[in-house]
């Protein structure tokens, strides 16, 4: 496609509202994107601040596009999708949904016949073109499709392929576990407050500290644990800290966080909630 794409998103919440900032602050023009939600005001909202059209309806933004994206909860697909049946099939676009749990096959059930599908996973870290975004698709989109995507996606961040089968995990590690990493950093600055830092001080520090930590994964090549055991020396202050973790629970609460979401994913997919 060598015209802009034009992206119609259905929703304006916090991520459709990270996705289009950081889409706009990264290069992406705002009048190809056309923005829609249930009570409007959140969608002209987000469309003033970012240069993009706000529609009244989400029939109206199905004819302005070429890609549009499904950014409302899992359990209002389900409301919104049948009305929406015809707009869909006159227009024919490629939908990308970034709702968790809800299979290709489910959207396919609920879109007109042979409908081109993405699914996405970004995550907030979109807001400063930092996401890391998940992508899979049915059959029906092209090559080309497919990188337009990937491409529209670059503008925030990573992106990478990830079979279907594996969207669930990827929900948990690409997408809840950045609260996760939030949640860690501001322990570790609320301790240094504790014993004397000022916090912003020592949050600027901790982010910088795992920020490098992650390039150092990244570059090297070298996998965690071996990471660990060059910090800690013996008898040195590391190690007290390390086994400390240990004895708290630190990985076992980890994998029953990464276990929940995923339970949690697959019971969305399932309907139950």
């Amino acid at each position: 496609m060598d015209a802009p794409l034009r992206i119609a998103l259905i929703g304006a919440g916090n991520m459709v509202s990270a996705i289009v900032k950081g889409m706009t602050a990264n290069g992406y023009d705002g009048k190809n994107i056309f923005i829609t939600s249930k009570t409007v005001t959140s969608a002209a909202k987000l469309a003033e601040a970012c240069g993009a059209n706000s529609c009244q309806t989400a029939g109206e933004v199905i004819a302005q596009s070429d890609v549009v994206v499904l950014g409302v909860k899992p359990h209002i697909l389900a409301e919104i999708l049948p009305g929406l049946q015809a707009d869909f099939a006159a227009k024919k676009p490629l939908v990308v949904s970034i709702a968790a749990g809800k299979t290709l096959e489910y959207l396919a059930e609920h879109l007109p016949k042979d409908t081109p599908i993405v699914r996405v996973m970004p995550n907030i870290n979109a807001k400063i073109g930092a996401s890391t975004t998940g992508i899979c698709h049915n059959d029906a989109v092209t090559a080309e499709q497919l990188a337009a995507v990937k491409a529209v996606f670059a503008t925030i961040g990573s992106v990478a392929e990830i079979p279907e089968n594996h969207f669930g995990i990827f929900s948990v590690i690409g997408g809840a576990a950045v609260a996760f990493h939030y949640m860690y950093m501001d322990a570790l600055a609320r301790a240094a407050l504790k014993a004397g830092m000022p916090k912003k001080q020592a949050l600027e520090i901790v982010a910088e500290t795992v920020k490098g930590s992650a390039e150092m994964v990244l570059k090297s090549g070298e996998a965690p644990w071996p990471l660990v055991d060059q910090v800690c020396s013996p008898g040195g202050t590391t190690i007290e800290g390390v086994t400390t973790l240990q004895a708290k629970g630190f990985e076992a609460a980890a994998v029953a966080a990464f276990d929940a979401v995923l339970e949690k994913d697959k019971k969305i997919g399932r309907g139950e909630v």
